[in-house]
């Protein structure tokens, strides 16, 4: 390490969203994949959005003006029984698109209710295990 630092681990990822759809964020990051809600600080907190955590996993979700959903960018999360979350994602009425493109990993995309675009992806058990 000759540059005088490292990276440790990603803190978290920020996703934009439209001014009052904290209830869409809720339904989505809360009650379909589980995710704890953070109380943001009261600084931030009046700028309007919300943050999740869920495993090591933080994703906030930061008011913009001029809200577009990311369709190519994306949080890549790796989770723990792919097809149960892909299940579950289903029957909550989010599409799952599968991509086997990734070699080592089982992967899938889907949105969340606002059509920002979300990566889940499992690593295949190594050869031989």
């Amino acid at each position: 390490m000759t540059s005088g630092f490292a990276f440790e681990r990603l803190h978290h990822v920020q996703l934009d969203i439209p001014a009052g759809a904290e209830d869409e964020c809720r339904a989505f990051w809360r009650d379909v994949l589980g995710m704890t809600e953070l109380v943001k600080p009261p600084v931030l907190r009046a700028r309007g959005g919300c943050w999740f955590r869920g495993g090591g996993v933080e994703v906030h979700l930061g008011v913009v003006p001029e809200f577009r959903p990311a369709r190519k960018g994306h949080p890549g999360i790796q989770v723990r029984a792919l097809e149960a979350l892909a299940e579950r994602l289903t029957a909550h009425g989010h599409e799952v698109v599968w991509d086997d493109d990734l070699p080592g990993h089982r992967r899938f995309h889907s949105s969340d209710r606002l059509g920002n675009r979300v990566e889940f992806l499992e690593p295949l058990p190594a050869a031989g295990v």
